[in-house]
């Protein structure tokens, strides 16, 4: 629904989805779609450097105690974008985005994933140091990289991004989900059942 708002086709196809993002024109997203979900903050840094603008809300979902969004706008400023946030508003507007050192305080996931697309098509070499290391951001440098990005260090502390003039469409299959993947597992070990998982990346639990 995100998409579609800012002015990508969308389609679902079985188990896939097919997105079309050339006709992007919008840069704000509403309340009550950033609200739905944790992860709607990762639009942030894509949109900014897309657009040049954005606008949009703190994001809802999970209430796992204090979720901010701090390190998201660091990284980003660090890269050039003027970010304020005004209670749950943020605002954010860029005359183009250029590649930076991006020092995070902690090894944050979301941060690294904004930073990443933030910064794939910024103006000269961004370095992403204390980078997340999960698989999903492994997975996501796999896909960008695909995609016609240069980036390496995936999966290690230092991720090093040199920004390219243009991306090209792929077709990619996301990473299994490990979360769910370990919540089945348990399920079974808690109850004693026989469980077959299919689809399961066992070097990433």
């Amino acid at each position: 629904e995100i998409l579609r708002h800012l002015g990508c086709s969308v389609v679902w196809e079985g188990d896939m989805v097919r997105v079309d993002a050339r006709s992007i024109r919008r840069h704000d997203i509403p309340k009550e779609l950033m609200e739905r979900m944790r992860s709607s903050v990762i639009f942030l840094g894509p949109v900014l450097a897309r657009t040049g603008r954005a606008e949009m809300t703190l994001p809802g979902g999970c209430e796992l105690g204090p979720r901010p969004v701090d390190l998201h706008l660091m990284a980003l400023r660090q890269l050039g974008a003027d970010l304020t946030q005004t209670g749950s508003l943020i605002e954010g507007a860029c005359k183009g985005l250029r590649g930076g050192l991006i020092q995070l305080p902690f090894p944050s996931v979301g941060a690294t994933e904004n930073a990443l697309l933030a910064s794939v098509r910024a103006d000269g070499v961004t370095l992403l140091c204390n980078a997340a290391r999960e698989p999903e951001i492994v997975d996501l440098v796999h896909m960008l990289r695909t995609m016609g990005a240069d980036i390496e260090g995936e999966g290690s502390g230092t991720i090093t991004i040199r920004g390219v003039k243009t991306l090209s469409g792929v077709r990619y299959s996301v990473m299994p989900d490990r979360i769910a993947a370990a919540t089945y597992l348990a399920a079974a070990a808690i109850t004693g059942g026989d469980v077959t998982l299919l689809g399961a990346r066992p070097q990433d639990l």
